[in-house]
């Protein structure tokens, strides 16, 4: 729209000059003003940019409003423009690849714990009823299925990619990656092989220390949504790069950008990471789209070309976002960069008639088949009424192609 406005610009006084050429010319070579006077007229007349200004508006109402039919809406013209331009699509994990609702598979004891899985998932449970993390969820879920009661931790701190320290019972806990248990110095009791049997099966290993020392291993698993798989490959004959990105370890990740089928992984990922990983893409010169639902999303969301959330995600998620997607189903990203293909493709086409038009019909309005006697009368002298005509043609043709996108269907 940025062009046509800047075309539109230099395109009105041009034709203005070339109307006064025009009666200038034809009063010149002829005597009759009234001659001159007619021919300047019809060149004015049809030259109106109406359809110019129409092109892009018309497409961009008709595509978003084809958007909305299929729960994709979009914040802005420029998002439903950019779309049709991206080579690579980053995906978070949980909540995005995945359901967001996972379950404990797991307790792995460790060769020096003191207690059984019940007590140990008791104590987990308890450390993270203050946090708001999905495994957290899970955890104190499973603990409240098997009907234990649970404690109020005396103390809570959450370590942002990290896990969760707490004081339950009289006890340091301490829960969360491996990563967690190097930075605090825990003695890992022989549980490294168990953890990495549980994430090559697609399992996030929660590890869990008491008093300094590794007591189990909680194995929890986040079930890949319906589709997912389906939107990666309708992704991919798209010719797109699909990237997952997770703050899992590297080989859960792998072994769920398997099942999922993406392209590259970025794994063990801080949520204040993410963002800096979207701009590494867009250094490499890739045209990004970030898919994501969590509050650790937005700064990437932002990052990205354009930010698409899912709209059963958090609220700063969706406030982020260039595109919502209202169906929470990873299969609306391909339908929102089609749509986005589709409605350029339109705009192009219109853009194309608008502009052709006026380079055809502005000569012949000034006269240029005049002295040809094959031509038409009609042609020869074009009446402002015939030409008025035209230029309402013009708009009204613009108007019915643009319309034609709400036919368009969507994979």
């Amino acid at each position: 729209q940025s062009v046509v406005d800047r075309v539109a610009a230099y395109f009105v006084p041009f034709v203005i000059i070339v109307a006064l050429l025009t009666f200038g010319i034809w009063y010149a070579a002829t005597g009759d003003p009234v001659a001159g006077l007619i021919r300047m007229v019809a060149v004015l007349v049809i030259a109106c940019p109406c359809a110019m200004g129409l092109a892009t508006p018309t497409s961009i109402t008709v595509g978003m409003g084809k958007g909305a039919e299929y729960g994709i809406l979009f914040r802005n013209s420029t998002a439903l423009e950019q779309a049709h331009d991206l080579d690579t699509v980053v995906l978070d994990k949980t909540g995005t690849i995945t359901r967001g609702e996972p379950t404990v598979t797991d307790v792995v004891l460790s060769e020096s714990a003191v207690l059984d899985d019940a007590p140990l998932l008791r104590l987990a449970a308890s450390a993270e009823r203050g946090s708001e993390h999905p495994l957290g969820d899970a955890i104190v879920r499973a603990a409240e299925k098997q009907g234990l009661a649970l404690a109020m931790p005396d103390s809570f701190e959450g370590i942002a990619g990290f896990g969760i320290a707490a004081t339950v019972d009289g006890s340091d806990i301490l829960l969360g990656n491996r990563r967690l248990m190097l930075q605090k110095a825990v003695e890992l009791n022989g549980l490294e092989p168990r953890a990495q049997q549980l994430q090559a099966e697609a399992n996030t290993a929660m590890w869990l220390a008491i008093d300094g020392q590794a007591a189990a291993l909680i194995g929890v698993a986040d079930t890949i949504k319906d589709g997912s798989r389906a939107a990666v490959e309708c992704l991919h004959e798209m010719g797109l790069n699909v990237v997952m990105m997770t703050g899992d370890n590297q080989a859960t990740a792998e072994a769920i950008a398997n099942t999922a089928g993406v392209d590259r992984v970025f794994a063990e990922v801080l949520p204040g990471e993410k963002a800096a990983y979207v701009q590494q893409l867009q250094e490499e010169g890739r045209v990004v789209a970030m898919v994501g639902d969590g509050i650790n999303d937005a700064p990437a969301l932002a990052q990205a070309d354009v930010g698409m959330a899912i709209g059963t995600g958090t609220d700063v998620a969706v406030e982020t976002a260039d595109v919502i997607l209202m169906r929470g189903d990873l299969r609306s990203v391909p339908q929102a960069i089609q749509l986005s293909k589709a409605t350029m493709r339109n705009i192009y086409q219109n853009l194309g008639w608008a502009f052709g038009y006026n380079v055809a019909l502005i000569p012949i309005a000034a006269g240029i088949l005049a002295p040809f006697e094959w031509a038409p009368d009609f042609l020869r002298q074009l009446h402002p009424i015939l030409a008025a005509g035209a230029m309402a043609f013009s708009s009204f043709s613009v108007v019915m192609n643009a319309l034609r996108l709400r036919r368009v269907e969507l994979d």
